[in-house]
């Protein structure tokens, strides 16, 4: 077989990928085009607001990541459960995950409000003003009491999507997004201007403009699958019982315990990271989130990939399709690494145009372009990685991929930023641009464990 065939697929193969991962592209995308705009509208008030949001979507990004992992631990099990067309599995896995979820959610909440203030104050740094950061650590802390409430209908909403996705439909949580981001960018623009006889709330506005998308959201998903049951079969009596049978349960646990920790270590690595950044100054952290604002926006296509790769390829190990599965996952990673070639040369284009709608100072500016052109070269290294862990993480793999992601991230690249950002004078570009080998570094260790084949598995066949 040439390698053209092994890298590219038939038209209906793309038919088929692009059915599960369209829809997940547009629900990310309206996602953070609307956050895009929360930030935009936030930086227009002034630049301690933004930062101060900044910083606590930071911290809270964390919380996010836990339950992302929750999800994707019992998610590799429920994929392959409906490829084997297993009801009870999926059902199980499904009161598997809502546990895990009010778990995550109750020590969240906990952490945030015993110690969010410490938090936020471990990225205020550098020679601004002592009026300037105490004006950053109060707006921070005005935007986090808010956002606690949004805690719960989050890690609620996403059980129900996660369900949903790995059992085929990708629609609803689609439509569902679309629902919440409308409320929130509608509230958002009348909390925190005061338009229409509203409040005047600023940073307080658009955290419960966000709490209330995520009820709207959580609502919305729990009424359509409740409402569904011969699309969903598995939503059946599904609570009649919270018990989890204990082989499935140590199963699925023994699996995703490093899935879990491996969210929550990447997630608090990456706060890490800003905070090694925010060393810079009050203008570093404005600068790093305008570039990370757009830099989600362009990432929406290789994070809806390994949501392709999760469900595709994890159908196919469920169904014991194991040549397809490595086929179909070889393909899927080249049309990742393909498509972050294009986006990357999109962001060149965006790099000295985005941070201009913002009302900061031009030093900002002028970091935050610099930031996105680095970010623009890496970005088919950042595919690449990123489908490689989802490949590793579908077939069980998950020692692997904590090892590959969080492995790599807190022996190599914190490290190397906590020396370079302590030790040297390096501005604030050159220290982004030398801390993102890490991810030439996981490129080679990921292909290496990926062309190995050690993650073509069926986890389903005993249970």
């Amino acid at each position: 077989m040439s390698i053209w065939k092994k890298l590219i697929g038939d038209k209906q193969f793309y038919k088929m990928v692009l059915a599960v991962a369209l829809p997940v592209m547009i629900q990310n995308g309206i996602t953070t085009f609307v956050n895009l705009l929360d930030n935009i509208m936030v930086g227009r008030i002034g630049t301690e607001q933004m930062s101060g949001i900044a910083i606590v979507n930071q911290i809270i990004f964390v919380f996010n990541l836990a339950v992302f992992g929750v999800n994707a631990a019992t998610g590799i099990f429920g994929a392959q459960f409906f490829g084997s067309k297993n009801v009870k599995g999926i059902q199980d896995t499904f009161r598997l995950r809502i546990i895990i979820s009010m778990i995550c959610v109750t020590v969240g909440v906990t952490v945030l409000l015993l110690w969010g203030e410490p938090l936020i104050l471990l990225f205020l740094h550098g020679e601004g003003n002592a009026e300037a950061l105490a004006a950053t650590l109060g707006f921070g802390k005005q935007y986090l009491m808010i956002m606690l409430v949004g805690l719960l209908p989050f890690a609620i909403g996403e059980a129900y999507a996660s369900a949903l996705r790995e059992c085929g439909e990708t629609k609803i949580p689609m439509i569902a997004s679309v629902m919440a981001v409308c409320v929130n960018l509608v509230f958002n623009y009348l909390l925190i201007y005061g338009k229409f006889g509203f409040p005047k709330w600023g940073v307080v506005g658009a955290a419960a403009a966000t709490a209330l998308s995520r009820f709207v959201q959580m609502f919305f998903i729990i009424w359509w699958t409740h409402r569904n049951t011969e699309k969903m079969p598995f939503i059946v009596g599904v609570y009649r019982t919270m018990r989890v049978p204990t082989g499935l349960a140590t199963s699925i646990v023994k699996t995703g315990i490093p899935i879990m920790i491996n969210e929550i270590l990447w997630g608090s690595g990456m706060a890490m990271m800003n905070q090694c950044y925010s060393t810079r100054g009050l203008d570093a952290v404005a600068a790093v989130n305008i570039s990370t604002t757009i830099f989600n926006l362009c990432s929406i296509v290789y994070m809806a990939m390994g949501t392709a790769i999760s469900i595709i390829v994890g159908q196919l190990l469920g169904a014991g399709k194991l040549t397809e599965a490595r086929d179909h996952d070889t393909k899927l990673i080249a049309f990742s690494v393909f498509s972050c070639v294009l986006i990357g040369m999109v962001m060149v284009v965006l790099a000295p145009l985005f941070p201009e709608i913002y009302q900061t100072s031009d030093t900002v500016k002028g970091l935050a372009t610099s930031i996105l052109y680095i970010m623009a070269f890496f970005m088919p290294f950042y595919g690449f990685c990123h489908a490689c862990y989802f490949t590793l993480r579908t077939g069980g793999k998950t020692g692997i991929t904590f090892v590959f992601d969080s492995g790599v991230l807190w022996g190599f690249n914190i490290p190397f930023a906590f020396i370079l950002s302590r030790y040297t004078s390096l501005t604030l570009p050159m220290l982004y641009c030398l801390c993102q080998m890490g991810d030439m570094l996981k490129s080679f260790v990921g292909f290496w464990f990926v062309k190995k084949g050690s993650w073509i598995n069926n986890l389903v066949k005993d249970n």
